[in-house]
């Protein structure tokens, strides 16, 4: 059944078709008596005599009905017209999730922005025990002002909650929907119970948001196939963080937030939405400041969707300062830190000596390769021990169990274990495909976690298996009497397991766990972040009873204890900064300015720099600075985020952090602030035109993809240059034509003024474009990958690709990406932002 124009369902008059899904058609009406737009959904005809199909769009009604939450759709009315029923919701306007993925990946920020809208809508729907069941792009809808909805409860299941003082007045209850066996959902969004048909509860929906998170932040299906059979395989047996992202592409933080809710388990996910929002407000108070968006399909211009990099978002950023400002109610003295480690770079695993004096870490120090090194609290230096490795456990009698080679960014990470006298001698290799290792208390036999064919194996001794899982297992520790194990299981449960093999989780739901120490036979210490603050040490005995132990201002991530009772723990802090090569000089300059400094821009003569102060310099509202590259002092210009500065240098392009954004002309000396005109879009970035009156915008407007504009300053209008989904890329040097990324990661030419696209000949998948060179016959492109970073040359009539420059800082120790990296036309001068992480090592007194 068609509705026409005019066609009255009670007070209801529609107005046109909105669209057309499973679940019914949609409407636009008017609401005669409240004067005011509707949208109708009515079930067709065909599907109405289907009592299924009638039950569960009866139920989606009742459902959502109940639900009062500015993230999930309000309904305002029920009906039947001709015997089909229907329900009266708001209208919205803007377009679903999935419409807005059809313009690539979401930057970081605004990709926890929905995630937080949508885990506060479901956990509204959870808390009324209401499971959605089918969460998807397509269901989630964002409106013109960036409020994310939750759309279609059809096919949400019912359960009752149990009331916590006999109070049933707000219990929902509705018999399910399903059997055992009948599976119902959205391939590649469907939780594995849902596959297999098993019953579901609230936690599937978690398993779907995950999904959604990881195509949110990569452009990609975490579960693709050609059909929904190979999807639904992909979700029983693929892990698509390991399977497919790398670190360029899926911040740590949030690719451990993705981690936890794809867990195939339902155990072993977030327990609640609520939890699942905290973890996300956690990674959104350390992303947010960054303005650092992950790897899209294409990237923007000036401000450029850079790939998003790894460590900004993780949840160990912290001030040094304030490293020792928390305290413990109750506590009558504070506990006293001792420094052990005073060099520049990263610190893998630490452990005392049988002495409980002695310690001994892994670090990669300076310029140097990764070593073993010993010291002692008072000792400003360490000692090497002369081999590459990192400490896993120290025995009793004195024998360490290294694992060999050098972790990337720490651990954990699979090595080949060996054995090494501490007082000094030649290791011994031992197991390969090692993750952890502990010493029995004799110190005489070994526990270990091997990893083989996707298996994750607790050994103990080495061949027996105690314990095994699909999930990433780390942190092992023997208790002090050797009869339990106590590991880190998918980085955010703490589980204890017995010789007999029976696993005992102690603690869940966590963002991230570091490995877990024992403090007596009886309770297990840790570290974790509680989704509002930095990483604390925690307790937790063999019954769950939580305790906190210590928490600072900043991070303390526990490594060890004494016998006696001292702690290990490090420290770390993260620092963003910008490394140039100016005009006629050979070396490169560090001219960072204050905590977080991000390369927005950078002179066609090389002279001047654009950069922003992301974090906590910035303020809330980022802050914008000029600066000489001949090293004088930064000029800050004022708040939001510096995207371009002008052809003649006059002017800076900026945008504001509201939402939505202003494009924004600030003056580069004397003069007054200009705001632009959105033009009805929605702007993501914008850079200059080579004549100085034209801006480049990448925008979207309602309902549609993003895409790129033309902007004319002196005229105004916006005018789009490119097909929708395809956005960013470099102007040419006459202005006429955009380098861009285009369908299938390739890179592609566009006529500013129209026409078919040209593609770039030769292998350019994956490849970014930075700049033209001045003669407009060759293209600078980056791949994201390790550092340092391989920038090329394109010849864009042949295809052929010249290494150009290899660019890393000339220390790159903690360096954990280089992100955005600009060039001049005459390739004499570049510059670029990076991020590198320090980790010092303290030994505590005073814990209890």
């Amino acid at each position: 059944m068609t509705l026409t124009s005019g066609t009255r369902l009670g007070p209801y008059e529609i107005l046109g078709l909105l669209g057309v899904g499973g679940m019914g058609e949609v409407y636009r009406a008017r609401d005669t008596r409240l004067e005011r737009e509707v949208a109708v959904k009515v079930l067709p005809a065909a599907f109405s005599r289907d009592p299924d199909r009638l039950r569960r769009f009866e139920q989606e009604a009742r459902a959502a009905g109940t639900l009062n939450h500015p993230n999930i759709l309000t309904i305002h009315d029920i009906g039947t017209h001709e015997g089909a029923p229907f329900v009266v919701s708001e209208l919205l306007q803007g377009e679903t999730l999935r419409q807005r993925l059809e313009g690539g990946a979401i930057p970081s920020r605004k990709t926890i922005d929905y995630a937080l809208q949508a885990a506060r809508g479901l956990a509204a729907a959870h808390q009324k025990g209401i499971v959605h069941r089918d969460l998807k792009p397509e269901n989630l809808f964002l409106t013109t002002d960036d409020r994310l909805k939750i759309l279609d409860f059809g096919l949400a299941k019912l359960i009752q909650p149990e009331p916590p003082s006999g109070d049933t007045a707000d219990a929902v209850t509705v018999a399910a929907l399903t059997e055992p066996g009948m599976v119902m959902g959205t391939a590649g969004y469907m939780s594995p119970e849902q596959v297999r048909g098993r019953p579901v509860d609230h936690r599937a929906d978690l398993f779907a948001f995950g999904a959604i998170l990881y195509e949110m932040l990569t452009g990609r299906r975490a579960f693709a196939g050609a059909s929904a059979v190979e999807a639904m395989h992909a979700i029983l047996k693929e892990d698509p963080t390991e399977r497919s992202s790398t670190p360029a592409e899926l911040p740590p933080a949030l690719e451990r937030v993705v981690r936890h809710c794809l867990e195939k388990s339902p155990e072993q996910r977030f327990q609640s939405a609520q939890d699942l929002g905290f973890a996300l407000e956690a990674a959104s108070g350390l992303t947010s400041a960054t303005a650092i968006a992950p790897a899209a399909v294409v990237p923007a211009p000036k401000r450029r969707l850079w790939p998003a990099l790894a460590g900004v978002v993780i949840l160990v950023a912290v001030a040094l300062a304030s490293f020792f400002a928390g305290g413990r109610a109750g506590q009558t003295s504070r506990p006293q830190f001792q420094r052990l480690t005073f060099r520049r770079g990263i610190i893998g695993r630490a452990r005392f000596a049988p002495d409980g004096q002695t310690v001994v870490y892994g670090a990669g120090w300076d310029l140097d390769p990764w070593q073993l090194f010993s010291t002692r609290p008072g000792n400003t230096e360490s000692r090497p021990f002369g081999m590459q490795a990192d400490i896993s456990a120290i025995s009793s009698s004195g024998e360490m169990a290294l694992l060999a080679g050098a972790p990337r960014r720490g651990p954990p990470f699979v090595g080949t274990l060996a054995r090494a006298p501490l007082a000094g001698g030649a290791p011994r290799d031992v197991l390969d495909n090692v993750r952890d290792a502990d010493w029995a208390p004799d110190g005489k036999s070994l526990a270990v976690v091997r990893v083989a064919g996707g298996r994750n194996r607790i050994e103990f001794p080495i061949g027996k298996v105690v314990y095994d899982s699909p999930s990433r297992i780390g942190g092992l520790r023997l208790s002090p009497k050797g009869d339990r194990i106590a590991f880190v299981e998918a980085g955010a449960t703490i589980c204890v397991v017995d010789l007999s093999g029976k696993k005992t989780t102690l603690s869940a739901g966590w963002i991230e766990v570091t490995a877990p120490v024992w403090s007596s036979s009886e309770e297990v210490w840790f570290s974790a972040p509680d989704g509002k603050t930095p990483p604390a040490v925690r307790a937790v005995t063999l019954s769950g009873k939580l305790r906190l132990v210590e928490r600072g201002v900043g991070a303390l991530i526990l490594q060890d204890i004494s016998r006696d009772g001292r702690v290990l723990v490090t420290n770390v802090t993260w620092k963003g900064g910008i490394h140039i090569l100016p005009p006629g000089e050979t070396k490169e300059r560090d001219l960072s300015w204050l905590d977080w400094s991000e390369l927005a821009d950078l002179s066609a003569d090389g002279k001047t720099l654009l950069f922003n102060e992301t974090r906590e310099a910035g303020g809330p509202m980022g802050a914008i600075y000029l600066r000489k590259t001949d090293g004088a002092p930064a000029v800050r210009l004022g708040e939001g985020e510096g995207l371009a500065l002008s052809p003649d240098g006059k002017w800076v392009l900026t945008m504001t952090r509201a939402a939505p954004p202003q494009l924004v002309l600030l003056p580069a000396g004397a003069g007054e602030a200009r705001s632009l005109p959105n033009e009805g879009i929605h702007p993501l970035g914008a850079s200059w035109f080579p004549d100085g009156d034209r801006l480049l915008v990448v925008g979207r407007e309602p309902g549609h993809a993003a895409r790129n504009y033309a902007l004319r300053l002196s005229a105004g209008g916006l005018r789009p240059i490119t097909p929708e989904g395809v956005l960013g890329g470099v102007l040419s040097p006459d202005g006429k034509v955009i380098a861009v990324t285009g369908p299938g990661r390739k890179l592609a030419l566009y006529d500013v003024e129209g026409g078919d696209p040209r593609p770039v000949p030769g292998d350019t998948a994956g490849y970014s474009p930075i700049r033209w060179s001045a003669d407009g016959r060759t293209v600078y492109v980056r791949r994201p990958g390790e550092v340092p970073i391989q920038v090329y040359r394109l010849d864009l009539a042949t295809g052929r690709k010249e290494l150009w420059r290899e660019i890393a800082p000339y220390d790159p120790t903690g360096i954990l990406y280089i992100a955005p990296i600009l060039i001049t036309p005459d390739g004499k001068s570049y510059a670029y932002s990076y991020a590198r992480h320090q980790v010092d090592l303290y030994v505590v007194e005073g814990l209890r």
